[in-house]
């Protein structure tokens, strides 16, 4: 049997976030994975057979405010997920800044065609928006770890560093470009010339038979799979080598709970 794991977010105007989590749960019915629903949009990662796959992305693009969305997939050997759970959140990505949306940046989106161009680019700064222990299992050539542990820590390493950015395009990555959504916007407003890869690290390792020229190490996901290498295929790195601080005890206990 073929599996493909699928992943996509949009951030569009949900009037009935609850009666929306009911209909992603029927309409979802033989998937595994976790898909969170808020007033502002959907983020979701799902994996099952592709034909089943299939019909349930045509039936959420049927679905007011998500026609055409982009949806982000890669073989997987074996399943992901043991179990399909919606849930309905304030945000479908938590920045901790009120008032903060998605999607609202301008001309900030770049192709992995370009982003190859900009790490080649001397005038740019390359910023991982992943928590740290991301950044330490792999990351861009030339990226920066902010050193944050959780989302909500990221303004604060970009306000200290804004006046020293100035001239310079920041441009910043995460697993599939949900996290830059929200950061971009935000960033533009301080003056700050931001370019955010499109779909992310997933888009980029897709785009590219030769991904590894520019991606070093594995990509963490939120899955029984852990992580994935510049194939996009399923490394064996278990939980215990990615959770080695003990900080990250509650990650290693959650990463736990998704292969009982």
């Amino acid at each position: 049997m073929s599996l493909i794991h699928s992943s996509f977010y949009r951030f569009t105007p949900v009037p009935d976030p609850t009666a929306f989590a009911d209909w992603l749960r029927e309409a979802g019915a033989g998937l595994g994975g976790v898909v969170l629903v808020a007033s502002e949009g959907l983020s979701a990662a799902l994996a099952g057979p592709a034909e089943l796959l299939a019909r349930f992305e045509a039936a959420l693009q049927e679905q007011p405010g998500f026609a055409g969305l982009h949806f982000k997939h890669n073989d997987c050997e074996r399943p992901p997920f043991s179990r399909l759970k919606v849930s309905v959140k304030r945000e479908i990505v938590a920045f901790g800044i009120p008032g903060v949306s998605g999607g609202e940046a301008s001309d900030t989106h770049v192709s992995p065609q370009r982003w190859r161009e900009l790490l080649d680019d001397p005038d740019t700064v390359v910023i991982d928006n992943r928590n740290s222990f991301e950044f330490k299992l792999g990351r861009f050539r030339g990226a920066l770890d902010p050193g944050v542990n959780h989302f909500r820590d990221f303004p604060a390493y970009v306000e200290a560093r804004r006046d020293d950015w100035q001239g310079k395009t920041v441009a910043m990555y995460c697993t599939g470009g949900i996290r830059c959504e929200k950061t971009a916007a935000w960033m533009q407003a301080r003056g700050i010339k931001v370019a955010q890869l499109d779909g992310g690290i997933l888009n980029f390792l897709a785009a590219f038979p030769d991904a590894a020229r520019d991606w070093e190490g594995e990509c963490y996901v939120f899955d029984k799979r852990i992580a994935i290498d510049a194939q996009a295929r399923e490394t064996g790195t278990t939980a215990e080598q990615v959770f080695t601080d003990p900080a990250d005890a509650w990650r290693l206990a959650r990463a736990r709970r998704l292969d009982p």
